[in-house]
């Protein structure tokens, strides 16, 4: 039997050297370094075994020339969900592993239970290492609502011992395996508890050579730390050709899928579901769910014109300004970031004369959804002087622009497909950057636009 080696790894970022450092040189995180056991690679020769005995053909490396190497794709596999499909670049690619993090409870298992019980044409392994089978079955009952599928070839595997998983890999011959969750599996090679950097780090390394040498997809379910983070070494997600995250507020019924890393595909790609009784729900046209329609006489409201990934939306931005009550302001943010908050606040001051010192200012993004979009900052100084000044914005109006620390109005990307998103929805005003109109024919849009230079003159034409 060989002898176990002894390393260290950064928790972090991966990084690993042969002994303890209270420093990592990659990240420079201190106290991250944790000892861990390189074991044989037993588990990786059961992977090979596991791929040579399901029936499929191993895939030999050899060196090849750059001219004599095929440019065509591989046939992606279709998932028959347009949502996650467009996340993952048009489908899964064989012999691809893929990563699908998320908070708990967010609907993670949700997603690839419904996903895969929709594939009824392949023989599915669902490998759950946290429920037990009878909560699956009644979890796919409730998904199928009564409807009539077949499904003979989805099997379900309750178990936490990798070894145990290869073999049963050999026995049933999968299509493609599901992994729920990473953090749960275990092999007995590392002797350390499932879950730590050891086990974690052995396991997904087995399964990748399994996926690449068998051809076989294979899709984990991974755990999302405090700091919002994947569980486990950053190795992890240097590992995984795709990493695609689950995020939402539990309190609200829409998530969005977003794509962190993809090899085969966009990062800029986007998914959105509504979490319903029966499952999720794919959201083709969000715009038209996440407006309400009911603000009209109610201040401190505006309508932005996101981008999210690749697709344009409206969204509703509500603030409200009152008067310190306890002697110190408060400024609160839920979807959008607390520190350009306090950034726009201060322009508004310093540019535009609100004083705004002694107010409590809170900011809302309706729907439950957190916003990066830089075009935001308008309207969310719109929406902060209609609730200062009681004033409400007229319900046909909306915005996008990027505000900079002068009170400039600079431009945003992609400016037409935000102005057409708007007049899809009835929008009659639209706010744009100067700039942005450079080599752009308004006449074309049928929804009236207001190129500005300033926030005073978005301010102006907003407020009169």
């Amino acid at each position: 039997m060989a002898k176990d080696k002894t390393a260290y790894v950064c928790e972090n970022c991966g990084q690993e050297s042969p002994k303890w450092i209270g420093k990592c040189p990659a990240c420079g995180q201190w106290n991250t370094f944790k000892e861990i056991k390189i074991a044989a690679d037993t588990a990786r020769q059961k992977a090979t075994s596991a791929a040579a005995s399901a029936g499929h053909a191993l895939r030999q490396n050899k060196t090849l020339r750059l001219r004599d190497i095929s440019s065509h794709d591989d046939p992606r596999i279709d998932l028959r969900d347009g949502e996650l499909n467009r996340v993952l670049g048009g489908g899964l690619v064989p012999g691809s592993i893929v990563l699908l993090g998320g908070e708990p409870g967010i609907g993670k298992s949700t997603l690839l239970l419904q996903t895969v019980l929709n594939l009824s044409d392949k023989c599915i392994l669902y490998v759950s290492g946290e429920e037990s089978a009878h909560q699956l079955k009644m979890r796919a009952e409730r998904l199928l609502q009564g409807a009539e599928r077949n499904v003979d070839n989805f099997l379900i595997l309750c178990e936490n011992s990798l070894e145990n998983i290869f073999e049963h890999i050999k026995d049933e011959q999968p299509e493609l395996v599901v992994v729920d969750s990473i953090q749960t599996i275990a092999t007995d090679e590392v002797v350390s508890s499932a879950g730590s950097i050891a086990q974690v780090r052995e396991c997904a390394s087995s399964l990748l050579r399994f996926a690449k040498t068998s051809g076989v997809p294979v899709v984990l379910i991974g755990h999302i730390t405090k700091e919002g983070t994947l569980a486990g070494p950053k190795i992890l997600e240097h590992i995984v050709d795709t990493v695609i995250q689950f995020e939402g507020d539990q309190h609200y019924v829409y998530r969005i899928l977003r794509s962190i890393k993809n090899r085969f595909g966009s990062t800029s790609e986007l998914g959105i579901y509504e979490m319903q009784q029966g499952g999720l729900r794919q959201v083709s046209n969000p715009s038209e769910l996440l407006l309400t329609g009911g603000h009209e006489g109610l201040s401190g409201v505006a309508i932005a014109s996101a981008i999210e990934g690749m697709r344009p939306f409206l969204l509703e931005t509500q603030a409200l300004v009152s008067t310190a009550a306890y002697g110190t302001p408060q400024r609160s943010a839920t979807g959008f970031d607390q520190r350009r908050l306090n950034m726009l606040l201060a322009v508004l001051e310093k540019r535009v004369g609100f004083k705004l010192m002694q107010k409590d200012v809170f900011i809302n993004i309706a729907g439950g959804l957190r916003v990066t979009d830089l075009a935001m900052d308008l309207s969310v100084i719109a929406a902060v002087l209609s609730s200062n000044v009681d004033t409400p914005i007229e319900s046909d109006w909306c915005m996008a622009g990027e505000v900079g620390l002068s009170g400039e109005v600079r431009p945003v990307s992609r400016i037409e497909q935000r102005i057409a998103e708007a007049e899809k929805l009835g929008f009659g005003h639209i706010i744009v950057p100067r700039y942005n109109m450079q080599g752009i024919n308004s006449r074309k849009f049928k929804i009236e636009v207001h190129p500005v230079r300033k926030v005073e003159e978005a301010l102006r034409a907003l407020f009169g």
